[in-house]
Order: structure tokens, then sequence, then C-alpha cells
């Protein structure tokens, strides 16, 4: 039977970003996925991670920058990128911000994204 989901739960972080999460943890207690709602402001950024978790980030508006081993990569409105579990990414924006959907699989968590302390060496 499908279940409507009559809203996403606001999770407060740092930094000015918003966080809807409509499916995963906190808002359906789903473990295996989570899809959440972005919206980072202008030249918001994040500590490097290297989550347990495969992403699949799809930007609506304004592009995402994605750190990784082989450089950084522009994600722009309309495009989407794969980053795999186990990799070292870095997620930012520039001036425009971006808003984005984001699906992890299996389902965020801050035990299981592996951010590293905003001073870590790169």
């Amino acid at each position: 039977m499908p279940r409507l989901i009559p809203e996403p739960t606001v999770i407060p972080v740092p930094g000015g970003k918003v966080i809807r999460e409509h499916v995963g943890r906190v808002n359906t207690e789903t473990d295996s996925v989570s899809v959440a709602h972005m919206i980072a402001p202008a030249g918001w950024d994040e500590p490097y991670q290297k989550p347990s978790f495969d992403e699949i980030t799809v930007v609506l508006a304004g592009s995402l920058v994605v750190e990784h081993e082989g450089g950084p990569t522009t994600v722009a409105a309309g495009q989407s990128i794969i980053t795999e579990a186990g990799e070292r990414i870095r997620y930012s924006c520039g001036e425009d911000g971006a808003e984005y959907i984001a699906i992890c699989l299996p389902a965020f968590s801050p035990d299981t994204v592996g951010r590293e302390d905003e001073g870590a060496a790169e």
C-alpha cells in the first residue's frame, strides 16, 4: 500500500544549509535509503568526509562543487553526480548557492558520514 509522506522533517545543521528530509532515519524511520531536499547558501561548504553510503545528488538550481581524489567536479543545475561509499569527498557551492536532492543508500546517518574535523589535513 502506498505511504503518503505529508511533509519533510527539517534537520538543523550549521552553516546556513537547510535540509528537508522526506525519507530517511528521522522522518520515516527508513534505514535503507534517505531522500532529502537541500538548500545551501552562497559560499557554503562542509568538511571532507568519507561516507559509508553511496550518494546520488541531483542539482536543481545553482551549482555544487564536489572535491574528490581526481580533483573538483562542478555539477550544474540539471546535472547529477554519484559518489561511492568510501570515497573522500567534500561539497561546496559558489556565489549562487545550490538547491539539490540528495539520495543516500543506505540512509544518511551522522554516524556513517565520516566527517573529518574542520582542521584535518587534506
